[in-house]
C-alpha cells in the first residue's frame, strides 16, 4: 500500500511505524545476556542440601547488567537464579501461561519434555551443558533435573511474570494435572 505513496510519504510511514512499534526483548535474549554477565551475579548463588535454591534477580538489576535501556522492556519480565546440586530438580510442570528460557551457566541439566497426541503422550530428555540457553513457549510442560555429578546453575527468564505453575504426572501416556502453585502464595 505505501508504494502508492509519493517518495516522501513512504518514508515518513515507515519511520512512523518504527517509532510507534513498541520493542520487547526475548525471554531468550534476556537469558543469554544474563549467561554472558554471570560473572556479575554468580557472587549471589547458594547451594542447599535439602532442595534448589533459587533467588529472584529484580528487573532494575537485570537490566543494569546486560544493558540499563531495557529497562522498560524487561518490566514485564521475571528472571530467577537457580542452583542445582547432583539429584536436585522439579516434578513435571508448566509456567502457568508465561513463555521463557532458561540458559545453563555451570554444570549439566537434564531436561524431560513432555509432549505427543492425547493417550500417547511421551518424554524426551536432552541434556544441556553450560552455554546452552533452551527457550520454550506458553504451553511447554517440562522437568529439568542435575543428573550429572557437579553442582549446576541456571539463569531463568519468563514473559509475562509467573503468576503459577502447574505440576502433572504421565501416567499410561496420559498428561494428569496433579497441582497448582500460585506465585507469591505457595512459593
Amino acid at each position: 500500500m505505501t508504494a502508492l505513496l509519493p517518495p516522501a510519504a513512504r518514508t515518513a510511514a515507515r519511520t512512523t511505524a518504527r517509532t510507534t512499534v513498541a520493542r520487547t526483548t526475548s525471554a531468550a535474549a534476556v537469558a543469554a545476556a544474563l549467561l554472558a554477565a554471570a560473572d556479575a551475579w554468580l557472587p549471589r548463588v547458594e547451594y542447599r542440601p535439602s532442595s534448589r535454591w533459587t533467588g529472584l534477580l529484580p528487573t532494575d538489576e537485570a537490566a543494569a547488567l546486560v544493558d540499563p535501556s531495557l529497562h522498560d522492556d524487561l518490566a514485564a519480565a521475571q528472571v530467577w537464579l537457580l542452583t542445582w546440586l547432583p539429584g536436585q530438580g522439579t516434578p513435571l510442570h508448566d509456567h502457568g501461561g508465561s513463555a521463557g528460557a532458561f540458559a545453563v551457566v555451570n554444570g549439566v541439566l537434564t531436561e524431560d519434555v513432555v509432549g505427543g497426541p492425547v493417550g500417547s503422550v511421551r518424554e524426551a530428555a536432552t541434556e544441556l551443558w553450560a552455554g546452552r540457553v533452551r527457550p520454550f513457549g506458553p504451553h511447554h510442560v517440562h522437568r529439568v533435573t542435575n543428573r550429572g555429578t557437579l553442582p549446576a546453575v541456571s539463569v531463568h527468564a519468563y514473559t509475562p511474570r509467573l503468576s503459577s505453575m502447574s505440576t502433572y504426572a504421565l501416567e499410561g501416556g496420559v498428561l494428569l494435572r496433579t497441582g497448582t502453585e500460585r506465585a507469591g502464595v505457595d512459593w
